[in-house]
């Protein structure tokens, strides 16, 4: 399995934090995909990625931990799972976001490799980092 993680601290309380990540739509579209749907407990995301277009069905999932996770239902890897989980500090929140994947090498083939991944997934999750500290940024109690 592969593995990208990527923390940050945000100036703003976990219970604020969670309640901008519950708006799923506004969050993935943060990552920058270029098509988010959100029906129910169902994620469909579609990003074009160097000459390749990747589509993803995803489900939440409950994990004891995560103020947030999902994993593939269908798409191109063997498996995935994100999760996102919050700790209060004095500052406000460190915020860390960890994905872990197989790549299906007959579904991917040469057009992608683990490292092209790797790069994209943690400029998404930059990309959802930023927009919570521009939605939240400053609002520690």
């Amino acid at each position: 399995m592969n593995s990208v993680s990527v923390s940050r601290e945000i100036e703003a309380p976990p219970d604020a934090i969670r309640e901008r990540m519950d708006d799923l739509g506004a969050f993935m579209r943060a990552a920058g995909f270029d098509e988010v749907v959100v029906e129910g407990d169902r994620i469909d995301l579609e990003n074009g990625v160097g000459i390749a277009t990747i589509e993803l069905s995803l489900e939440l999932v409950e994990e004891p931990d995560a103020a947030l996770a999902y994993r593939q239902r269908e798409g191109i890897f063997e498996e995935m799972v994100t999760r996102y989980t919050l700790e209060e500090t004095d500052a406000g929140t460190e915020v860390t976001a960890e994905t872990e994947f197989a790549i299906d090498v007959a579904l991917v083939g040469k057009l992608l490799d683990s490292t092209v991944i790797e790069r994209q997934r943690r400029r998404e999750l930059e990309q959802q980092f930023d927009w919570l500290e521009r939605e939240l940024g400053g609002q520690t109690e």
